[in-house]
């Protein structure tokens, strides 16, 4: 059975008193949630998350990391170095390492095997910009997208995969896809996944949902049945309003 998830990336930002003031809010509301509840703070911060969080149901999670597993590439982070501070999941291919850092497939491909070479999980974004949408090409987008990185794994690797569905156009714009445009990529994301390996996979992995989720849209979004929870950005960095989505399940 798939798991409810509702993942908070923060970005760049919080140092590290604002980090610490919002796991102290967070680590005591979360105790009886149903989801799998995950943060991801900046790396300069994810020791202290994890040494703060050790005994509580959040996970402290990644929000990237480098293909290789040392070497010249200043300013990068391994998978090695992740596991060394208790990180052990990572965000990969968000639009803006694709947009401002010009992250390809390819580069991703790279990425996913690293992490997964590594016993790590991976949430894997991906999504049409409103010009694919515009056009009607966004199923032909998140398709390639997703074929390109993904579909060479083992079958065995998917249970280490995470989904996250971004429609670009709804990331920061105050824009959101209608929890029927959600549920229709959601349905067809799944489609693909059962079409290129089989019903176990697709049934079981999680897909979320990565557009713009708030307090107030995020019970809708939820109820369809192929929205598995979110990757939640600006709403994550309020203790209230990212515990009202992680209840809205």
């Amino acid at each position: 059975m798939r798991k409810n998830i509702v993942a908070g990336n923060w970005k760049m930002n919080n140092d590290l008193a604002a980090t610490k003031t919002l796991i102290s809010e967070l680590e005591n509301q979360v105790k009886t949630s149903e989801a799998e509840v995950m943060i991801a703070p900046t790396f300069t911060n994810l020791l202290e998350a994890s040494k703060l969080l050790k005994d509580c149901n959040i996970e402290v999670i990644a929000q990237n990391m480098h293909f290789a597993e040392n070497g010249a590439y200043t300013g990068e982070i391994s998978a090695s170095m992740l596991k060394s501070v208790g990180v052990t999941t990572v965000i990969l291919g968000h639009s803006e390492r694709r947009e401002y850092f010009n992250e390809t497939d390819e580069i991703l491909k790279q990425k996913v095997e690293a992490a997964l070479e590594n016993n790590m999980r991976v949430v894997f974004c991906f999504g049409e910009q409103l010009e694919d949408r515009k056009s009607e090409n966004h199923f032909n987008i998140v398709e390639g997208q997703i074929k390109n990185v993904l579909f060479h794994l083992e079958t065995e690797a998917w249970k280490n995969i995470v989904l996250a569905y971004e429609p670009v156009w709804a990331i920061g714009t105050g824009e959101t896809a209608s929890p029927e445009q959600a549920q229709e990529m959601h349905k067809f994301i799944r489609g693909l996944v059962n079409s290129n390996y089989n019903d176990i996979v697709s049934e079981n992995v999680s897909i979320l949902y990565g557009g713009s989720v708030k307090p107030a849209n995020a019970k809708e979004i939820f109820s369809n049945p192929d929205v598995d929870g979110g990757l939640i950005g600006g709403a994550a960095l309020n203790a209230e309003s990212f515990m009202a989505i992680v209840n809205a399940f």
